[in-house]
């Protein structure tokens, strides 16, 4: 007797409730957290305005921020807090985003520390995602890692201004975010 456990795809996550939590499927399993703190939200926002006013505003792509639903694979779809796609990376649909964008930033909680070091990392890395951003809010630190040769290479940010690796003339000024 068989007792495989079926893997969870998009038509199942489709049907989560809108209980205001955050619902995610990595591999197949589901994961759950609740909503983000409001210093959290804080950073999200002066992350995305910045990003905003340098991809969007000027018609190079498209900075979304959480909540949107991301779909890496069939069973790999996670809501990341903000998502950049570059203008000629068509992979935004009207319900979500399809494929690996080209940025991805989590802003670490204490209930989602540990599977956006560990398991979104390894997700992002896998499915191509070119630059994952692992801001820490009360830490006031940034990982800054970029895709080279199927790998992510942690680029230390060590200074008060971070640049994408993307675009030569987009970067977010970190004492604006703290």
């Amino acid at each position: 007797m068989s007792t495989e456990i079926r893997k969870l795809t998009y038509q199942d996550y489709v049907c989560f409730p809108d209980d205001g939590k955050r619902h995610e499927i990595i591999g197949g399993d589901h994961y759950m957290n609740p909503a983000p703190s409001t210093y959290h939200q804080y950073v999200s926002r002066r992350l995305h305005f910045q990003l905003y006013s340098k991809i969007e505003l000027v018609e190079r792509g498209s900075v979304i921020c959480a909540p949107v639903d991301v779909q890496l694979t069939e069973s790999d779809i996670v809501q990341p807090d903000i998502v950049v796609v570059l203008k000629e990376n068509r992979i935004i649909t009207p319900t979500k985003v399809k494929g690996a964008p080209d940025h991805l930033i989590e802003i670490l909680s204490p209930s989602t520390e540990s599977n956006d070091k560990t398991l979104k990392r390894s997700l992002y890395e896998r499915t191509g995602v070119g630059e994952y951003w692992i801001v820490d809010p009360f830490e006031q630190t940034l990982t800054q890692l970029v895709l080279e040769n199927g790998r992510y290479v942690d680029q230390r940010v060590t200074e008060k201004r971070i640049s994408v690796t993307y675009l030569h003339d987009v970067d977010v000024d970190l004492n604006q975010v703290w």
